[in-house]
């Protein structure tokens, strides 16, 4: 039976594998469905099968380059308490994976398939959302952990994609860092995320709503949860200021 298992997997392990190699060649108009087949060794059809569709394909392409980004970002994290330090690692490793890896970068986060993202890219930015949950947690926020996560992740995504616009003669080696020192500045209460305790209204509302967000018997019904979190999401964001 296990060797029956095998077997079967081995065709899809191929045509993503194809499929990899075609887009690290050319990029995603070259993952053709043909294209695949042939380098495969298998029919047009059993891609369908395998696969639904060529997003399904692309997906299971982009999960596949992405796990070994993934396991760098998860052994980075556990190697430090320091959550302010955990967000620079990522930031480095995130530009080392999108100028080594263009195309996939272009798949997984640009607009190669403008609101699609695998399910490999989703469990990036959910490890992502957790270091900065964590800073929140103590206080070190200067706005919610949805808008700090989404201002970190757009100014990643924006930076690696305008690099990729240029050659790579073309680039400015010391731009990472002045964007990374920006953004840290723009999403905590410190230009170096250093504050241990945030002075202000922002940095207290965010630190009570990740107090909170898992704590059981709380004295809540689940609609008064809600309403709280979201009251402490707008007093983190300062929306209506």
């Amino acid at each position: 039976m296990s060797g029956a298992k095998t077997q079967a997997a081995l065709p899809a392990e191929r045509m993503i594998r194809a499929a990899a190699d075609l887009l690290r060649a050319g990029g995603i108009d070259a993952v053709s469905t043909r294209g695949v087949a042939a380098a495969a060794g298998v029919q047009p059809p059993t891609i369908y099968r395998q696969f639904g569709d060529k997003d399904g394909l692309l997906d299971a392409v982009a999960d596949f380059l992405l796990q070994p980004y993934i396991a760098k970002k998860r052994s980075l994290i556990e190697a430090s308490k320091d959550p302010i330090h955990d967000l620079h690692a990522l930031w480095d490793l995130h530009v080392e994976f999108g100028l080594n890896e263009p195309h996939c970068y272009v798949l997984t986060y640009g607009q190669g398939r403008p609101g699609r993202i695998p399910p490999a890219g989703k469990e990036t930015i959910a490890l992502l959302g957790d270091v900065i949950a964590r800073i929140g947690a103590e206080g070190r926020l200067a706005m919610s952990v949805d808008r700090a996560t989404a201002y970190f992740r757009s100014t990643g995504t924006g930076f690696i994609l305008t690099q990729l616009s240029l050659p790579p003669d073309a680039r400015d080696p010391q731009l990472s860092a002045i964007i990374y020192t920006d953004t840290v500045s723009a999403i905590t209460n410190n230009a170096d995320g250093t504050t241990a305790v945030a002075p202000d209204l922002p940095g207290r509302a965010v630190s009570l709503r990740e107090a909170l967000r898992d704590r059981k018997g709380l004295p809540l019904t689940g609609a008064e949860r809600t309403l709280l979190a979201e009251w402490l999401n707008r007093l983190a964001d300062g929306d209506g200021r």
